[in-house]
């Protein structure tokens, strides 16, 4: 692995799984309230055809959403899908087809909307690190291979992954089930990559991870979280003073260098934690602590609970 792939190290720590649940074929007008979803899940929605509006009704934002568009809620904030025309939406009608997912259809006459819907589930503790670390709503768009992108490019990557889902979504071949949920996961990567790859996140780490000047210190902290990095250490890798790297990393992500690291080491710890035989002791000093009552304090004060009463939650829910 790539030592600058900070991507694939941090799903070697959080485990995320994809699942279709929802295919909506809609006629305007149409709308769809989608609730708060619980802390480890993260909707979904592919655009595959037609255009929609997203609200936010907490933060009272709108996003329209075009043919190719994908957006991410990694916040799992409350949202409402509609045709923007402000009319009374045409009753819908639902069937579950044999691959599991249901497929949602109305009668309406107005623009035509071909619409995926799902979501990821992020593993246990892993949720807090996505919610603190993302932003609240992560849109990117798949592109054809006609685009001024390239082929190789992230988002016509994207597009092929796009046209997958469609194809398998479509019926209800053998298999159909298991292959979308796997192309639900590597949909949650390739859009990932493709917001980092943008250069159009504001904040958060898909913007220090996507900026040339702070990249190297998120590719070293992801692939070696345990070794005992110093400002002045992240700071050399990047050129900068230590003075310039921690205001410009604090104003893309929102929080230090040190407590992105702390969160990556506290992550690591709890997958440590989970298998069986090893000790507090040795899980502290594996992700880079020499002080255990150190580690367990940091470890409470991040996770909320101490690293005895995690092992025996993780151990009771397998």
């Amino acid at each position: 692995m790539s030592e600058v792939d900070w991507l694939s190290h941090l799903l070697q720590i959080v485990t995320v799984t994809g699942q279709l649940e929802v295919r909506c074929a809609y006629g305007a007008p149409w709308r769809v309230t989608w609730a708060k979803a619980a802390p480890n899940e993260i909707p979904y929605h592919v655009i595959v055809g037609g255009r929609a509006i997203l609200e936010d009704p907490e933060s009272r934002t709108a996003w329209e959403l075009g043919n190719g568009d994908i957006v991410l809620l990694p916040h799992g904030a409350a949202h409402v899908l509609h045709d923007g025309s402000g009319q009374t939406p045409v009753r819908t009608h639902e069937s579950r087809g044999s691959a599991g997912w249901m497929l949602s259809e109305n009668d309406g006459r107005g623009e035509q909307l071909d619409l995926l819907c799902g979501r990821f589930f992020v593993a246990p503790p892993h949720d807090r690190l996505i919610r603190n670390y993302l932003p609240a709503n992560v849109v990117t768009r798949a592109v054809d291979s006609r685009g001024e992108e390239g082929i190789g490019s992230a988002s016509n990557q994207l597009a092929g992954l796009v046209g997958l889902m469609r194809m398998e979504s479509a019926g209800n071949r053998a298999g159909g089930r298991a292959i979308l949920n796997a192309l639900s996961s590597v949909l949650f990567t390739l859009v990932l990559r493709a917001a980092s790859e943008s250069g159009k996140s504001a904040e958060g780490l898909l913007a220090v991870a996507g900026n040339p000047r702070l990249a190297p210190a998120v590719a070293a902290m992801f692939a070696d979280p345990a070794r005992p990095w110093k400002l002045p250490d992240l700071a050399d890798l990047c050129g900068m003073s230590r003075a310039t790297f921690m205001r410009q990393f604090q104003d893309k992500l929102g929080r230090s260098a040190l407590d992105l690291l702390t969160d990556l080491r506290m992550s690591l710890a709890a997958n440590e934690l989970k298998k069986p035989g090893i000790s507090t002791e040795a899980v502290a000093e594996t992700v880079g602590y020499q002080s255990v009552s150190a580690f367990r304090h940091v470890f409470a004060e991040r996770m909320g609970m101490t690293p005895g009463e995690w092992r025996r939650l993780a151990h009771n829910g397998e």
